[in-house]
């Protein structure tokens, strides 16, 4: 480990839909070791772990949640003391969201909260995660509310937080949807896949999603989806730069098919990689109907 390097732990924690997963992502591509629904208790298990290990992490950051139903989480500081004397910084992040967002986020993307067991309402549910993290938000060193932001501002905010002194640079999200469930309204650039061959006619893809080698290889040997990947590149390719000098943090190109699964989902992966090999860093995917 870097002598001049003061080894940092980020705890990420907060509500189920607010967010907590692109923090963990956009740490995870700012080099940093991250574990998702760590056990509490092991906090500092896992902290001496790294920094024994032959080539020791400086940059650590794991996701403690309401998941930690074996975890008193009332003993957050003990542990966070513990870290502390292991010689690591630490900051907690809560991600907070009103329940009215909740509600309608779980709805969209018809995901069960952690603690809607037998039979319980999520309104009830969401009371209950609100009081198992108080003492996590009682600590916490920033929060950051989720109500009223989308994943480029979220990136950006945990950036801000945790990196202060980060140049801006323009995020680029790539995203998949279904035109049966609406098109995104952050969307800058819209495109509709649903002219190409569709994979859910085959029988052997129709499970699969547009991430799978099996889809990716069936689309890549079609003519008409080969000229379509190469005439968005090249609009992308000229259009996008014009638009980052207008001072733009963020932009959106999403794609959209019938069900969301198989097409759009292969484009938005594919232009991704296409503007990640071209040295952007700021590169995100989401994948709507399957996250």
């Amino acid at each position: 480990m870097n002598a001049n390097v003061r080894p940092t732990l980020i705890i990420v924690s907060g509500l189920s839909g607010s967010g907590k997963s692109v923090a963990l992502r956009t740490l995870e591509d700012r080099d940093y070791y991250c574990v998702d629904n760590l056990p509490a208790e092991l906090l500092t298990s896992f902290v001496q772990s790294m920094a024994a290990a032959e080539s020791p992490r400086a940059k650590l950051a794991v996701g403690i949640d309401v998941r930690n139903v074996a975890s008193d989480l009332s003993r957050i500081g003990e542990w966070l003391s513990a870290v502390a004397a292991l010689g690591y910084d630490h900051r907690l992040v809560f991600f907070d969201t009103s329940d009215e967002v909740l509600v309608k986020r779980y709805s969209e993307t018809r995901r069960r909260h952690p603690l809607s067991h037998q039979g319980m309402p999520l309104s009830d549910a969401i009371a209950l995660e609100r009081e198992r993290l108080r003492p996590l938000r009682a600590l916490a060193d920033f929060i950051i509310d989720t109500s009223h932001t989308n994943v480029h501002q979220l990136r950006k905010a945990v950036l801000s937080q945790i990196e202060p002194g980060l140049a801006p640079r323009v995020s680029l999200l790539f995203e998949s949807f279904a035109y049966k469930n609406g098109v995104p309204g952050d969307a800058d650039f819209v495109f509709d896949a649903r002219c190409l061959p569709n994979p859910h006619w085959d029988p052997k893809l129709r499970p699969l999603s547009g991430r799978d080698a099996a889809v990716r290889d069936y689309l890549d040997e079609q003519d008409t989806v080969r000229e379509y990947v190469s005439q968005v590149s090249s609009f992308l390719d000229t259009w996008l730069p014009r638009f980052e000098s207008e001072t733009r943090s963020y932009l959106t190109v999403a794609f959209g098919c019938t069900g969301g699964r198989h097409r759009s989902v292969y484009l938005a992966e594919k232009l991704a990689r296409h503007f990640r090999e071209r040295d952007r860093e700021e590169v995100l995917t989401h994948h709507r109907e399957l996250e």
